[in-house]
């Protein structure tokens, strides 16, 4: 059958790399929550400027919201053999709404959940810069650039997003931990659930989510 891969794990835990990675390897494609409103943000709307504000905020936006994101991405033709969530479901009803959605569309759902310690996660998150050209990323504590604040490979300023504050990170971790405690009970009850260390060097842990999508985990 179809499959629907639902990548899970909190900001930071490299959800979105593993997502990339096997959608190149399955050519599904990967559709990320955060990357749709992050343009829809960008909009001089007043939906774009209610997310806006909320993202600098580090709280997260509301489920009608994002079932209508994820309805109409799904909808189209090249998700027809299956695709790839990165970001989506976060909480119970939205666990629900995919469940209908996905029995609408025949296939199956898969879950993986990339675990990271907290002191991890606020490293990442914190010391992450991005090259305002390319599109480069940095992290000031595990990957920093030859020359602090300019990109290696186009010179370029370094920017780090309004919501990659200590603040707004503790934020969005104490909302994802609370909003996701019952999501991650309702997989795990349904035996769909399958936990991967994302601690691990980014190509074992995209070996651990290969075994988990191809029935090699034991």
């Amino acid at each position: 059958m179809q499959k629907v891969i639902v990548m899970m794990g909190a900001p930071g835990a490299g959800k979105g790399t593993q997502a990339r990675r096997l959608a190149e390897r399955l050519g599904y494609p990967q559709i990320s929550t955060g990357d749709i409103l992050r343009e829809m943000a960008a909009a001089e709307t007043p939906l774009g400027r209610e997310i806006r504000a909320r993202q600098a905020a580090g709280r997260l936006v509301s489920d009608d919201v994002l079932a209508e994101v994820i309805l109409t991405r799904t909808s189209r033709p090249d998700c027809a053999s299956g695709y790839i969530l990165d970001g989506f479901p976060r909480t119970l009803n939205q666990a629900r709404m995919l469940e209908r959605l996905s029995g609408q569309q025949g296939k199956d759902v898969i879950l993986l959940r990339v675990v990271v310690s907290e002191d991890s996660l606020m490293k990442r998150l914190t010391g992450r810069r991005t090259c305002s050209q390319c599109g480069e990323i940095y992290n000031v504590y595990l990957r920093p650039p030859q020359h602090e604040g300019f990109c290696d490979l186009d010179g370029a300023p370094l920017e780090q997003r309004s919501d990659d504050n200590a603040e707004s990170v503790t934020t969005r971790l104490r909302a994802y931990e609370e909003s996701t405690a019952p999501l991650i009970d309702f997989y795990r009850t349904s035996g769909r659930l399958f936990e991967i260390n994302g601690e691990l060097p980014v190509d074992e842990v995209f070996r651990s989510v290969m075994n988990v999508v191809t029935g090699k985990r034991k």
